[in-house]
């Protein structure tokens, strides 16, 4: 991305400056006054409207298909996959519990996490606290009974992967198996906003579609509050290449859940009301 600082005495000085640097498409992303050895400057974070279109464009994700169900009554499917400890598992609740994330649609939520203690029983104790359906899957042939069951009830499913491990590929192929039988429409890759680039990288290679199995289509980066004034996460969104549509910054079960796009281009200097990034109650 392309922004840059200027400092000056004065608003006025400063954004002819970055107006010389950007032309008369420039935006003004952030302003403040600093203290320096120059006494009190304004300082502005500008950068041109292409470029910061040019962002949106590579974050923002395809709109929600209008009405979610196919034509054959089958649900609209969203899975999760990622590394162990990334927060599929909470964000899969987030995502079934929070009113209108998926525009009023009826949730329900699917695990073929049948390896990790505990995981398997946390889902299904937010499914039952919310209402949701709640279906396990441990074998492939066990999809279209629990899809039939889900079918009646549900517009959209999230489902609930295993965290996928090099040391494990024989459980990752059956756990990624199982996935291709039940054929989600998007693939969500979550990985926490603190992670270092090269292994983001590395795991985002991991999770490509392949011949055999289909591949992440987004990303969805989790535990931004973690991240110490959010610095440098929009870049690691950008650099893994795909589309995101929400983000996490908590644990709270829903409301830690947010609209990713607006949040992202904040971090890279937006103020903090140019776009909400709320998901409507």
């Amino acid at each position: 991305m392309s922004a840059e600082r200027f400092r000056g005495p004065d608003l006025m000085h400063v954004a002819m400056r970055a107006r010389r640097t950007f032309g008369d498409d420039v935006t003004i992303l952030h302003t403040r006054s600093v203290r320096d050895v120059m006494g009190t400057q304004v300082e502005v974070m500008a950068t041109s409207a292409k470029v910061l279109d040019g962002v949106r464009d590579r974050l923002q994700a395809d709109p929600l298909p209008r009405t979610l169900r196919r034509a054959d009554g089958r649900p609209f499917m969203v899975a999760l996959v990622g590394p162990t400890g990334a927060g599929k598992t909470t964000t899969a609740a987030k995502l079934a519990v929070k009113h209108r994330a998926f525009g009023g649609a009826r949730p329900g939520l699917l695990t073929i996490d049948t390896y990790r203690v505990g995981g398997m029983e946390q889902l299904a104790t937010y499914a039952d606290l919310a209402s949701v359906p709640f279906e396990v899957v441990y074998e492939p042939q066990e999809v279209a009974a629990a899809m039939k069951r889900l079918s009646a009830e549900c517009d959209v499913v999230i489902i609930d992967t295993p965290g996928r491990s090099p040391a494990s590929a024989e459980l990752t192929e059956r756990w990624r198996t199982l996935l291709d039988a039940l054929k989600p429409d998007e693939v969500h890759l979550v990985l926490p906003a603190s992670l270092r680039p090269d292994l983001a990288f590395d795991i985002g290679r991991g999770y490509r579609s392949t011949r055999e199995h289909v591949g992440a289509t987004h990303l969805l980066l989790s535990k931004l509050d973690e991240v110490p004034r959010e610095t440098g996460v929009t870049d690691l969104a950008l650099s893994l290449g795909m589309p995101t549509r929400w983000i996490t910054d908590g644990q709270d079960v829903p409301a830690d859940l947010r609209m990713s796009t607006p949040r992202l281009l904040r971090t890279f200097g937006l103020p903090a009301d140019a776009e909400p990034d709320w998901l409507p109650a």
